[in-house]
């Protein structure tokens, strides 16, 4: 055993003992050599060969191939954080038990909860790391990448086309006795945004009393010198108190001064991917608007996704470090042989009950932490194993 040599760090530094710095150490070392490999397998399979298909096929210049690379990075990072995390408490703790030092150190009246304190402890870093990075770096540099490379091959049909766009407004008016009550003042519907011009437009106005106008136009853009919006071919229909037509006004394009925020629901086109945990939350407001469930529920989904996941890699320290403290000879390829089906299974096991989220089976928050909260039992059960 080695713990004696070890002088990483003095032993009063950050309250830990010798055998915590030492296993944090053999924990070190493998944790980067994972996050090495598997960044570049994933980075290599999600993103490289795509960037090459474009710079031989589609004439992209290879400086903004490497520009957008460097921006996909984060993506991956995170993706690689709780699988470097598996195989460096797998490696560590099996490097420690093959070499009877585990036998050692029970031997003296440590007990297997003790030996897993370090890794508790390194991971906890671990994942505050992956949600900085998962919630804020990450989405940043994804919409950065895809406007980067929309510019660079001069796209310009837009990447997304929303359809029936419904944006209701409402005031709160006070009754007669004194209570307050909420009342539909505007609705707004468009049959399709095509990212330049709405169209099919149909706009109720009950700003006063009652309804005051109907506006329907084929096309409506947003003046931004003007700050409004302008309608083209159509009518206005004016309202009289009693319900009666008043008055009737064709018009090949008008100005109309309504708010611009039926335009930032369609211009939230950004994957959940590129948005970060706020600006989800933000247009999770804005789908609620519009009344789609489906997408209502899976924004939702999403969103306790992005505080979920980085747990991952504490469950994955878990699993890793109860393997590794069996009595067992394991070698660096049966540790990434480990690594690998484990990986495969839990994401597998995650895709499933976040779809079962998605279809309403399930609610967004069982949706997001189930698979962590049958990781930790698993894990329980394998240090329970560990310990006998």
């Amino acid at each position: 055993m080695n713990i004696g040599k070890f002088k990483f760090l003095a032993k009063s530094h950050l309250g830990l003992s010798v055998m915590d710095l030492y296993i944090a150490k053999e924990l070190f070392l493998p944790f980067l050599f994972g996050m090495g490999m598997f960044t570049s397998l994933a980075l290599s399979i999600g993103t490289l060969f795509d960037l090459v298909r474009k710079v031989t096929e589609s004439g992209l210049l290879l400086s903004i191939a490497i520009q957008v690379l460097l921006l996909k990075l984060p993506e991956f990072v995170v993706l690689a954080f709780p699988m470097s995390m598996l195989l460096a408490a797998l490696m560590a703790y099996s490097r420690l038990s093959s070499d009877s030092e585990l036998i050692a150190l029970r031997s003296i009246g440590v007990n297997i909860y003790r030996l897993l304190v370090p890794v508790v402890i390194f991971s906890f870093f671990v994942v505050l790391i992956t949600f900085v990075v998962h919630n804020f770096v990450s989405p940043a540099a994804n919409y950065q990448a895809e406007l980067t490379l929309e510019k660079a091959l001069d796209k310009i049909e837009p990447s997304f086309k929303e359809r029936n766009i419904i944006y209701p407004e409402y005031k709160k008016v006070e009754l007669a006795d004194g209570t307050k009550e909420t009342v539909l003042t505007r609705l707004f519907y468009a049959e399709e945004f095509d990212g330049q011009q709405m169209k099919g437009l149909s706009i109720v106005d009950r700003t006063q009393v009652g309804v005051n106008q109907i506006v329907t136009a084929q096309s409506a853009t947003w003046n931004i010198s003007e700050n409004t919006w302008d309608f083209f071919n159509g009518t206005i229909y004016l309202i009289a108190k009693d319900g009666s037509y008043r008055n009737i006004v064709r018009f090949q394009h008008q100005q109309l001064a309504l708010p611009r925020t039926p335009l930032d629901i369609t211009k939230e086109g950004r994957d959940y991917g590129q948005m970060n945990i706020l600006q989800a939350q933000e247009y999770l407001k804005l789908v609620k608007l519009r009344g789609d469930d489906k997408k209502v529920r899976k924004l939702e989904v999403r969103i306790q996704e992005k505080i979920a996941f980085p747990f991952v890699c504490l469950v994955f320290a878990l699993i890793g470090a109860a393997i590794g403290t069996r009595p067992q000879t394991t070698s660096k390829a049966t540790s990434f042989g480990i690594c690998v089906g484990l990986i495969f299974a839990y994401y597998l096991l995650s895709f499933i009950i976040s779809s079962m989220g998605v279809w309403g089976v399930l609610s967004p928050f069982l949706a997001a932490w189930l698979p962590n909260i049958l990781g930790f039992l698993a894990a329980g059960l394998l240090i329970n194993g560990s310990s006998r």
